[in-house]
C-alpha cells in the first residue's frame, strides 16, 4: 500500500535561511528525524531536507491541490 502524502506549512524559518515562510513543504517519512525532533522535507527541485519540527504544521490539503504540488515537484 502507497504511503499518504503528507504537507506542511512553514511558521518559522530561524536558523534556516533556505525556508520561505507560509510555503507548503512536502513531508517525507523519516521515524529517525522525527524521533529527534526533525523532519524531513522536500523542496520544489525534489531535494530533501531535515529541519526542526517546530518550524512547520501539518496541513490536510485538497486532493486537487496535492495533485498541483505533486505536478509542480516533478
Amino acid at each position: 500500500m502507497s504511503q499518504k502524502r503528507q504537507f506542511a506549512i512553514c511558521v518559522r524559518s530561524e536558523g534556516c535561511e533556505d525556508l520561505e515562510l507560509r510555503k507548503v513543504y512536502e513531508l517525507l517519512p523519516d521515524a529517525r528525524a522525527t524521533r529527534d525532533g526533525f523532519v524531513r522535507v522536500a523542496d520544489e527541485s525534489g531535494e530533501d531536507y531535515l529541519y526542526p519540527a517546530d518550524h512547520f504544521v501539518a496541513i490536510e490539503l485538497p486532493l486537487r491541490a496535492k495533485r498541483a504540488l505533486s505536478a509542480a515537484s516533478g
